[in-house]
């Protein structure tokens, strides 16, 4: 029985993170590491039905804001939390 939670527990914590979402392409324009927001110009976000544009996006993890500067073209995955849109993961991209 512990097996069947703990996996469980694994699929909803790739879940919260992001990990079924699909990604987006974007480049950073600010991080605001005090307000744990981040600006990014990005394309299609298909699971939000959202169009191209520049927009501020809260993060769930202050850390994500460590890895990226202005300028950086990124990969990331974001969706609507608490009636905020937050980016889950992002990543530079090659």
């Amino acid at each position: 029985m512990s097996k069947y939670i703990a996996a469980m527990l694994a699929l909803v914590a790739a879940s919260a993170l992001g990990a079924d979402l699909p990604p987006a392409e974007g480049e950073v324009r600010r991080v605001n590491a005090a307000g744990q927001e981040i600006t990014l110009r990005h394309g299609d976000i298909k699971n939000l039905d959202m169009p191209p544009m520049t927009m501020v996006f809260k993060v769930k993890d202050a850390a994500l804001l460590e890895k990226v500067k202005a300028g950086d073209k990124v990969r990331f995955t974001a969706d609507k939390i608490n009636g905020a849109y937050t980016v889950l993961s992002i990543e530079r991209s090659p």
